[in-house]
């Protein structure tokens, strides 16, 4: 079985799911006649015409607010941002009404819209494109973030995240789409993967490396290096969903090693890896041998210099480093 690159899997996703269910449409900017600005999308809309596959205004505040409305009629769209930064615009739309209204209608109307787009820093593109937002995203109940490392998760949580019925953000990475590191072997029968659980990437017994998104591949690359080279045993969690956090694999993990880096492309100061530290503190400090220990993003807007860049987000010599202060 061949691997298939990150950007296919979410291809046949949608492909599947659109020809799953009438009430699925795309919508976005560039998604139908250009095939997506990541090809993502690609002959989609030539396979399923203007009705199902929607090109957008570039206003994410109109569409984002029009899919919610659409979404609470029934229909269940799957909205593409260029880059999960323009969600900035439609915060009013994607906090304030599509994670309220389940909960303010009493549970009588559901809100099963999806956004999803890369969210991420490491392309150069400047600090407004390259925020990752899952964070204030999953400080809001009645959403879920679902932020996949892989090609096979990729595939497999957004089916299940155009089935939910509740407002999904899936947020993943320019980077990934065609990164040989990220792409999976996908079975040829369609499946779908639960959101909210974590998965072990690779089973470990000395340190864990606890990580979401990319820095999933982060991690795994440091792991093998520190085998190789200081015989270090590094165990690598992937969160897969950010809300809901699978908190049982975290504590798992922990109890198995004794020891936690984490490892998140979120700015240090309330991120997610803040609150997995917290979560750690709380719930198994007698566990740990050392400090739970972080790996960020550096704590300043995303640099445009392409060399700094690469330093400010976590990358495999800052994960080794962090791994060998504990000792």
């Amino acid at each position: 079985m061949s691997k298939t690159l990150y950007r296919h899997a979410l291809n046949r996703a949608l492909d599947e799911e659109l020809g799953h269910d009438d009430n699925v449409v795309i919508i976005g900017e560039e998604v139908a006649e250009y095939n997506g600005a990541y090809k993502v999308t690609e002959g989609l809309w030539k396979k399923w015409g203007d009705k199902r596959v929607v090109d957008a205004p570039i206003s994410e505040a109109g569409f984002i607010g029009m899919g919610i409305g659409a979404s609470m009629l029934g229909i269940r769209p799957v909205m593409e941002l260029m880059f999960f930064s323009f969600a900035y615009v439609a915060f009013d739309q994607m906090i304030n009404n599509a994670a309220c209204v389940r909960y303010m209608s009493g549970g009588l109307i559901n809100v099963p819209i999806v956004v999803r787009g890369p969210a991420n820093a490491g392309t150069n593109v400047g600090a407004t494109h390259s925020h990752t937002p899952e964070n204030l995203f999953a400080n809001t109940p009645g959403l879920k973030v679902v932020c996949p490392a892989t090609a096979y998760d990729a595939y497999g949580l957004l089916k299940s995240a155009i089935r939910d019925n509740d407002p999904v953000y899936f947020m993943e990475n320019t980077l990934l789409y065609g990164d040989p590191a990220a792409a999976s072997e996908i079975p040829d029968e369609p499946f779908t993967l639960p959101l909210g659980v974590a998965d072990i990437k690779r089973e470990g017994t000395d340190v864990s490396l606890i990580a979401h998104g990319r820095s999933v591949i982060v991690a795994l690359q440091a792991a093998e290096q520190l085998q190789a080279e200081k015989g270090i045993n590094a165990e690598v969690l992937d969160l897969r969903s950010i809300r809901p956090l699978d908190e049982d694999a975290i504590l798992k993990t922990v109890a198995k090693t004794h020891r936690a880096v984490l490892v998140d492309e979120n700015k240090p100061f309330c991120g997610v890896s803040a609150q997995i530290a917290a979560t750690i503190q709380e719930k198994a400090f007698d566990e740990l041998d050392a400090p739970v220990l972080r790996v960020t993003s550096i704590d300043a807007p995303a640099i445009y210099s392409p060399p700094i860049e690469k330093e400010q987000i976590p990358n495999v010599r800052r994960v080794i480093d962090k791994v060998l202060q504990l000792g």
